[in-house]
């Protein structure tokens, strides 16, 4: 496939965080054309599972917060932008994990790396699976996280309301899917 290229970004709006630029690209026929980015540092995110003691559906503890974008309550895994620069991303998920649901795993495996939006943002959304999980003291960031409720359910549970459309965040739809499937397929061996 002959490349594309990207010829430049003029500067719209430079917030805390994102960044909106308009996008100059030549297509291989030499087709000159723009397209709006919001430019980000990324996200991580985790699906903490508690095994119970006697081995059946371990158990997966997610946040049920107010998003603006929807004016509304969504049910997600535990999440947040890649804003300390520099942080590794497993550094920045294990920090999430506090912060939301107040959790501190002693291990973090790599799920995936999606693209959540690739039509409008060049952000990267790094999901870990979160085993061995102790809890800690819950340190909320603002607002949505103080009013959030942390929610615990069977993974089995889980993957039903993604089913259903209940849980209908990509990287939630995501990383409990690729959660199920990875502690399937271990147990299965």
């Amino acid at each position: 496939m002959t490349e594309f290229r990207h010829l430049g970004d003029r500067l719209v709006h430079q917030g805390s965080i994102w960044h909106v630029v308009v996008a100059s690209f030549e297509s291989p026929d030499g087709e000159r054309f723009e397209r709006d980015i919001v430019r980000s540092p990324g996200a991580v995110a985790a699906v903490p599972i508690i095994f119970g003691d006697d081995g059946g559906d371990p158990e997966v503890v997610l946040i049920a917060q107010y998003r603006p974008p929807y004016d509304r309550v969504v049910l997600e895994i535990p999440a947040g932008m890649r804003d300390v620069e520099g942080e590794p991303t497993a550094a920045a998920a294990g920090r999430e994990l506090m912060e939301e649901v107040g959790l501190e795993a002693a291990n973090l495996e790599l799920l995936t790396e999606m693209y959540p939006s690739p039509g409008m943002t060049d952000s990267v959304t790094t999901i870990y699976l979160a085993t061995d999980c102790q809890r800690v003291v819950r340190a909320p960031h603002g607002p949505e996280e103080h009013s959030a409720e942390v929610l615990t359910m069977t993974l089995s549970e889980a993957a039903t309301l993604v089913e259903r459309g209940r849980i209908s965040d990509a990287k939630s739809v995501a990383g409990i899917l690729l959660a199920e499937r990875r502690l399937r397929t271990q147990t299965e061996r």
